[in-house]
Formats: structure tokens, sequence, C-alpha cells
């Protein structure tokens, strides 16, 4: 497959592992809440009743899951592109 045809064929599987990594991280997010401090919902920044320290801890987890996982999924993506055409991805 050449360059320009497999980044054109690659670019909706990219989207669609992009809103599975969202979904998957935004799940593992609300577990690793849940049993760090004993709560279903994480504090948004403008939940009134939540400190700024809680506010700031709950987005630094949820951005370094979301990057985690953000990261595997793309690269198994990249990594099965490669099985299927022998071509790294662009």
């Amino acid at each position: 497959m050449s360059g320009k045809l497999q980044k054109v064929a690659y670019k909706p599987v990219g989207l669609l592992l992009g809103v599975a990594a969202g979904a998957i991280a935004g799940a593992v997010f609300k577990e690793v809440w849940k049993l760090a401090v004993g709560e279903d919902d994480a504090p948004t920044p403008d939940d009134e009743e939540r400190g700024w320290g809680e506010v700031l801890a709950a987005a630094a987890i949820s951005g370094a899951i979301f990057s985690v996982v953000r990261a595997a999924v793309q690269r198994g993506g990249a990594v099965g592109v490669r099985k299927v055409t022998g071509s790294w991805p662009d």
C-alpha cells in the first residue's frame, strides 16, 4: 500500500482509536478516583464545594491516565497497521 493511500486509510482507524481511548481513560480514571478518594464523582473546575488542591489533583491524575491510555491505544493501532500492511503508519 502506498504511503499516501495508507495514510488516508488509517485516518478513520485513528479517529476510532482516539474515541475508544477517551472512553477507556474516562472509565479508568473513575475507578482510580473511587479507589483513591472513596467518592464516585471527581471534582470539576467549577465545583464550588471543592478546593483548589482537590480540583488540580483530579485534573493531574485524569490527564496522566488519559495520556498513557491514548499512547497505548495509538501504539497498538500502529503495530496492527504494520502487521496488516507491512509498514508503519505516518
